[in-house]
């Protein structure tokens, strides 16, 4: 399912969710740029490297990024146009919202650092891994985590395929978001079981941890409340 649109107006501009979206793509034109070899190891210096954060891995290269700020330069990277797409649109139809309860600042903040909670939650189901976790998908978690609480109510528009029939319904965001959380957190402990065979290469830790820290966070931070 594909969300297209909510019926939620917003009373602000979301710059910094424009901003973050700009910021996004922009790294991945960069991405774009780089040869297989080189994107590899921007990939290794830029990304989330479960083991280096354990200092488990075999081999360590020298980092130009310290560990603990890969946490958040990870947060632009992206595996290819699927990945940045889905991302992007998922951000743009639900970030803004969020942006408007929390203000401009507190946006950020909440998004920044829900997507380094999103990467240590990951880190500490594969704390042995060497792949690379990258992608803004944690702190967008994040975002939905908040927006389930604060607008479970609103209408999203979604676009559905059908065998080789597509339409598009409506769905109240507590369904909508609730699957999504529910399917991530099933792939991420069957991933426990089968890491070789579930999930791909997909931080499905990372997306339900996301998920639960923003709706923590939000609150904290005056999800209910206006200036």
């Amino acid at each position: 399912m594909v969300p297209l649109r909510d019926n939620n107006p917003t009373t602000i501009t979301p710059y910094v969710n424009y901003g973050l979206i700009a910021a996004n793509i922009a790294v991945f034109i960069y991405q774009l740029s780089l040869n297989r070899q080189e994107l590899q190891e921007f990939f290794r210096s830029a990304a989330v490297v479960p083991c280096q954060i354990s200092n488990t891995c075999l081999q360590i290269p020298a980092q130009p990024i310290p560990e603990w700020l890969t946490l958040f330069t990870s947060q632009f990277l992206h595996g290819g146009f699927l990945h940045i797409a889905g991302n992007m649109l998922f951000l743009w139809v639900f970030g803004n919202n969020i942006e408007d309860r929390l203000g401009h600042i507190k946006f950020l903040f909440f998004y920044l650092t829900c997507g380094a909670l999103a990467a240590l939650a990951q880190w500490f189901f594969s704390q042995n891994s060497p792949i690379p976790a990258l992608g803004a998908s944690g702190a967008i978690a994040g975002v939905l985590g908040a927006y389930i609480l604060r607008f479970p109510r609103a209408q999203v528009l979604t676009l559905v395929p059908l065998g080789f029939f597509i339409t598009t319904i409506r769905i109240p965001a507590m369904f909508f978001l609730g699957f999504w959380f529910v399917q991530q957190a099933f792939y991420g402990i069957a991933s426990l079981q089968a890491p070789s065979s579930v999930g791909g290469g997909v931080a499905y830790w990372a997306h339900a941890g996301g998920f639960v820290f923003g709706a923590i966070l939000a609150p904290l931070l005056g999800l209910y409340k206006r200036d």
